[in-house]
């Protein structure tokens, strides 16, 4: 989805806003891989998605009937919608679509921290629920200038 924006829109801040989201969330997943090759866990598994996380079961299925998304991702559906956005839509459904992908990142930051022990994987834990809290709320106000709300949130 950063992707997209950061190529299409001219709005400065949104754009860098994008440009950091892709560079933390490569560098979190480059730090989550090597954490599972270091501890001897494979990278890929063919139990169900999401297992691990407390209520995944509530999760929507994908329209096709598909395993459930993971908390906050969005759909092909909507990632459709949002490749064909021009403007300012294109602005709104991003920052809408993104501000519900960070509070899945939240919802999933938190149900590790209290899965987990280890202190870097907790540390990472929170450090993520802290920032992806920190980056809804300047996403909420770029949406609020555009005269939009965010969809309902997942952290309520």
């Amino acid at each position: 989805m950063s992707f997209i924006i950061r190529d299409r829109s001219s709005d400065e801040p949104l754009r860098a806003l994008a440009y950091d989201i892709i560079v933390t969330q490569s560098t979190q997943r480059g730090v989550f891989m090597g954490w599972l090759q270091q501890w001897g866990v494979p990278q890929a598994s063919s139990a169900p998605r999401m297992t691990w996380m407390p209520g995944h079961a509530q999760v929507a299925r994908g329209a096709d009937g598909s395993m459930p998304l993971m908390h906050g991702m969005a759909s092909d559906d909507e990632m459709r919608r949002l490749y064909v956005a021009q403007g300012v839509g294109a602005e709104i459904l991003f920052l809408q679509l993104m501000i519900r992908h960070h509070e899945g990142g939240v919802l999933m930051a938190r149900a590790v921290s209290g899965l987990s022990r280890r202190a870097d994987l907790v540390g990472m834990a929170k450090s993520i629920d802290e920032t992806q809290r920190a980056e809804i709320v300047a996403m909420t106000e770029m949406l609020s200038k555009r005269g939009k709300q965010p969809y309902a949130s997942l952290l309520e």
